[in-house]
């Protein structure tokens, strides 16, 4: 189909799906209760708004970034021939131009309304998603969605500089929970999807060392998760509400690893992947979402 002959709302809709909205999303969930956390309560609406929207168009441009760096890899796999520079809905050139448009402004916006700090965490989060794990590490290694996971933890950092102009131990450590939380997380869609990366010459974990030891790992690193957590407790000083949402959740997400430890059955195996993945994204959403509840009722330890 060629571009000149889409309609403006599908154009529009086009470029939206080059922000991946779903991946910020999840990205945003750590954003706000961490400034709460920050805060010791509620920060101003208008630095909320700010820091989301500024943090929203620095994904959004590394995200259309990745879909421009990977459209080789898109157009190889059943999970992403759909994405708009497979199809031709939208060039390479335009995804380039609007994608380090949206960076420009989010720099711009989140130094003038936010702080430098922010600003700068926000663009090196996009350059080390971009040319540390999308140009290198994606197709190189199969530690790529561990060390890269790094970019997807950096909205905590800017939501802790963006009230307190700094980054503190309990920033820290909820930048180490999602840093973490990811592997386990994108594995789980990995061991579903393993064919489709294989056919692209992708050498994600479950591809290069099979479901098993994938599931293993997984476990490890859901373990790390549980315990970054839990000493979230006496460092930020956190309350009951917490501490309790943190035990509970930690160790479900724990036995959900487990149960795929012990799956033999390699279908079985990846239904319970799938539906560990739809869960990992429960885990982190109840998690932080502990963090805020837990500084606005104000239940101390």
């Amino acid at each position: 189909m060629a571009v000149t002959a889409l309609s403006p709302r599908t154009r529009t809709s086009a470029f939206i799906a080059l922000t991946k909205p779903r991946i910020i999303e999840l990205l945003l969930v750590s954003t706000v209760p961490t400034m709460v956390l920050a805060q010791r309560g509620l920060p101003s609406v208008w630095l909320m708004v700010a820091t989301v929207v500024g943090g929203t168009m620095a994904a959004g441009g590394a995200n259309a970034l990745n879909m421009v760096v990977d459209r080789d890899i898109d157009a190889q796999m059943e999970r992403t021939r759909n994405r708009p520079l497979v199809t031709g809905e939208i060039q390479p050139i335009e995804a380039l131009v609007f994608a380090i448009g949206l960076e420009v402004v989010a720099f711009v916006w989140l130094w003038s309304l936010v702080n430098p700090l922010s600003a700068l965490l926000a663009i090196a989060a996009t350059l080390f998603y971009v040319f540390v794990y999308t140009i290198w590490l994606k197709r190189t290694s199969t530690q790529n969605i561990v060390i890269g996971g790094a970019a997807g933890a950096m909205p905590v950092l800017i939501g802790w500089s963006a009230v307190t102009n700094s980054v503190q131990w309990p920033a820290i450590l909820l930048f180490g929970v999602v840093f973490f939380w990811t592997p386990p997380h994108f594995w789980a869609l990995a061991i579903r999807y393993k064919d489709d990366y294989a056919a692209a010459g992708v050498p994600m974990f479950p591809v290069v060392h099979g479901q098993r030891r994938t599931a293993t790992q997984m476990l490890v690193y859901s373990l790390v998760v549980w315990a970054v957590s839990l000493a979230l407790w006496p460092v930020a000083d956190t309350g009951w509400i917490y501490l309790g949402v943190a035990i509970v959740v930690g160790a479900m997400f724990s036995g959900g690893a487990l149960q795929l430890v012990r799956e033999t059955d390699p279908i079985r195996l990846e239904a319970l992947a799938i539906r560990y993945f739809g869960f990992s994204i429960t885990h982190l959403t109840l998690l932080f979402g502990a963090v805020a509840v837990d500084q606005l009722i104000g239940w101390g330890t």
